[in-house]
C-alpha cells in the first residue's frame, strides 16, 4: 500500500508542479527538481528508494522510444555527423576528462572507477534543451540536433560504464574486448531494432482496433530492449532504430484512429515520466548528503564544482573545433555550409543531465565490489550534476538565446511551403474524387470539393496578414458556438431521459473530434 501511495503522490506533485511552472513561466523539470529537494527534507514524505533496474528497465525505454517516433528521419540522417560527434565523441571525451579530474583529486581511487563517473554524468539529457528550444522558437535544426543526441549519446555512455566498471573489478579489458563490447552493442542494438520494426509494422498494419494498436504500441520499446540487452546488444540503439523506422512509416501503418488515440497515449506516458524523473532526482538529495556527511564539507564542494565545471567546458571545448575544423573538408563544406557562431553556442550551453544520469549514478556497484571507492560521494556527485546543470544552463538557456540573437526559422517560408504542399495534394484529392464518385449525389461530390477548396485556401490565409480575421478563423469561431449550442441541446434531452448516456457519449465524441480540427482550422 506504501508503494501505491508513493506512486499517486508522485504523479500528483508533477501534474501540480507542472500547472505552476506553466502559470511562472518556468520549465517544469526544473521546478520539479527544486520541488523534489524541498520534499526530501520533510520526513514522512515521498520517501522513494530508487531502484536503478527501474528506471533503466522501466522509465528510460518508453521515453527514448516516444522520442524516436517523433524524430523526423530525413532531418536526423541530414544531420548524422553532428550528431555522431556530439553523441558518441563527446561523451568520450567528457568521461575522460572528469575521469581524470577526479582522479587528480581522488588519487586513491581507481582510475577505472573515475572513468565510470565520467560515463555517468557525460550524457545531455534534451528534455529541457527542446522544451526551451522550441519555446524560445529556436531554428529547428537546433532541436533536431539536440534530440538526434540525446536518443545516441546514452547508448555510448551505459557502454562506456560497463567497460570502466568491468576494469574496476578486475575483468581483463583491453583493446579488442572494449572494440567487441561496443561492436555488439552497435551492430546487435541495429539489428534488433531493424527486425523490431519490420515484425512490429507488420503486426499493425493487420490491427484493426484502435486500442489493440495501442496497447502493440506500449509494449513495443520493451520487446526490442529487453532482447538487446539479453544479447549484450545496446537496448537503447535497439528502441531508438525500432522507433525511428515505425514513426516514420506511421502513415501507412496504422488508421487515423489509432494514430490519434496513440498520440494522446504517449503525450500522457511522456509527460508523466519525464515529470517522474527530475522529481526524483530532487528526492533523493537528502540522502545522498546523508551519506557523505562524514566528509569535509569544503572537500565535497570542490569535488562538486570540478566535476560541474569540467562537464560545463569539455561541451563548449569540443563543439566549437568539431563545428569549424570539419568544414575544412570541401565535400563537408559544400553539402553543409558552417552554421553562425551563434547556434554552435546555444548548442554548447544545452548540456542538461537527466534520466540516464539518474540511472547509471544508481548502478555503480558497491565499494566492496570495485575495490575501495567513495560510492556516497559518487553518487551525490552525478546527481549534485543534474541539479547544477539544469538549474544553472536550464534557467539561463533561454538568455542566452536571446542575448545571441539566434534567428529563428523562417515561419513565411514555413507557410509559404506547407501551402504550396496543401495545394497539390487538394488537387491530388479532387482528381481522386472525380474518378471514384461515379453515381454518388452531386451534392456530396459539390461539398467534398468544398472541404479540398477550403484546406487549400486555409494554408494560403496563413501567409496573409495576421491583424485581420480570415474567413477560415470567423467560420471556426462561429462553428464554435454552434457546437456549443448543439451539446447543450444534447445534455438537456439525456438529462430529461429523451436518449440514453450512450448516444449522448457518441454524438459528444463526434462533436469534440470536429472542434479539434477548427483548433487548427482545417474545417
Amino acid at each position: 500500500m506504501h508503494g501505491l501511495e508513493n506512486i499517486v503522490g508522485l504523479i500528483a506533485v508533477v501534474v501540480a508542479t507542472s500547472v505552476v511552472a506553466r502559470r511562472i513561466g518556468v520549465l517544469s523539470p526544473i521546478l520539479l527538481v527544486l520541488v523534489g529537494i524541498g520534499i526530501s527534507f520533510i520526513p514522512g514524505v515521498l520517501e522513494v528508494e530508487l531502484d536503478p533496474e527501474v528506471v533503466l528497465l522501466g522509465i528510460l525505454p518508453p521515453i527514448l522510444y516516444v522520442a524516436a517516433l517523433e524524430t523526423s528521419v530525413p532531418a536526423f540522417r541530414f544531420n548524422l555527423r553532428p550528431i555522431l560527434l556530439l553523441a558518441v565523441g563527446l561523451v568520450l571525451f567528457t568521461a575522460a576528462a572528469v575521469g581524470l579530474t577526479l582522479n587528480m583529486l581522488l588519487p586513491q581511487v581507481p582510475l577505472a572507477m573515475c572513468f565510470a563517473l565520467g560515463a555517468v554524468v557525460a550524457p545531455p539529457d534534451a528534455v529541457a534543451a527542446t522544451a526551451v528550444a522550441r519555446r524560445i522558437g529556436l531554428p529547428r535544426r537546433i532541436v533536431t540536433v539536440l534530440e538526434g543526441e540525446s536518443l545516441i549519446n546514452d547508448a555510448t555512455a551505459l557502454v562506456t560504464l560497463r567497460v570502466a566498471v568491468a576494469a574496476a573489478v578486475g575483468q581483463a579489458v583491453d583493446a579488442w574486448s572494449i572494440t567487441q563490447a561496443a561492436t555488439i552493442a552497435v551492430v546487435g542494438g541495429v539489428g534488433i531494432g531493424v527486425v523490431g520494426g519490420i515484425v512490429l509494422g507488420y503486426v499493425h498494419k493487420r490491427i484493426e482496433n484502435p486500442l489493440i494498436d495501442n496497447a502493440m504500441s506500449l509494449l513495443t520499446p520493451w520487446l526490442v530492449f529487453l532482447p538487446a540487452e539479453r544479447i549484450h546488444a545496446s537496448g537503447v540503439v535497439a528502441v531508438v532504430v525500432c522507433g525511428l523506422a515505425l514513426g516514420h512509416k506511421m502513415p501507412t501503418l496504422m488508421s487515423a484512429a489509432s494514430r490519434l488515440q496513440m498520440d494522446a497515449f504517449w503525450r500522457m506516458v511522456k509527460f508523466l515520466l519525464e515529470g517522474a524523473v527530475f522529481l526524483l532526482v530532487g528526492l533523493q538529495i537528502r540522502a545522498l548528503i546523508e551519506q557523505v556527511e562524514q566528509r569535509s564539507f569544503w572537500f565535497v564542494m570542490g569535488c562538486l564544482g570540478a566535476v560541474v565545471g569540467v562537464v560545463i567546458v569539455t561541451r563548449i571545448v569540443w563543439l566549437f573545433p568539431t563545428v569549424y575544423l570539419a568544414r575544412l573538408i570541401p565535400r563537408v563544406r559544400r553539402r553543409d555550409p558552417a552554421p553562425a557562431a551563434a547556434a554552435a553556442a546555444v548548442i554548447s550551453w544545452a548540456g542538461m543531465r537527466g534520466a540516464v544520469t539518474l540511472a547509471a549514478a544508481l548502478s555503480l556497484p558497491a565499494s566492496s565490489e570495485a575495490d575501495d571507492y567513495p560510492r556516497g560521494l559518487f553518487v551525490i556527485l552525478a546527481f549534485s550534476v543534474i541539479v547544477a546543470t539544469l538549474v544553472l544552463q536550464g534557467a539561463t538557456l533561454p538568455t542566452v538565446a536571446r542575448w545571441l540573437k539566434v534567428p529563428g526559422d523562417d515561419e513565411k517560408e514555413d507557410a509559404l511551403a506547407e501551402a504550396s504542399v496543401q495545394h497539390e495534394a487538394s488537387r491530388a484529392g479532387k482528381d481522386r474524387l472525380e474518378e471514384v464518385a461515379d453515381d454518388a449525389p452531386e451534392g456530396v461530390v459539390e461539398r467534398l470539393r468544398q472541404v479540398a477548396l477550403s484546406r487549400s485556401n486555409l494554408a494560403w490565409e496563413r501567409l496573409g496578414r495576421s491583424d485581420r480575421e480570415t474567413p477560415s478563423a470567423a467560420y471556426a469561431r462561429l462553428r464554435r458556438e454552434m457546437l456549443n449550442a448543439e451539446r447543450e441541446v444534447f445534455r438537456r434531452a439525456r438529462d430529461t431521459g429523451k436518449i440514453p448516456e450512450e448516444t449522448l457519449r457518441q454524438a459528444q465524441r463526434d462533436m469534440d473530434l470536429e472542434e479539434s480540427l477548427l483548433e487548427r482550422g482545417d474545417l
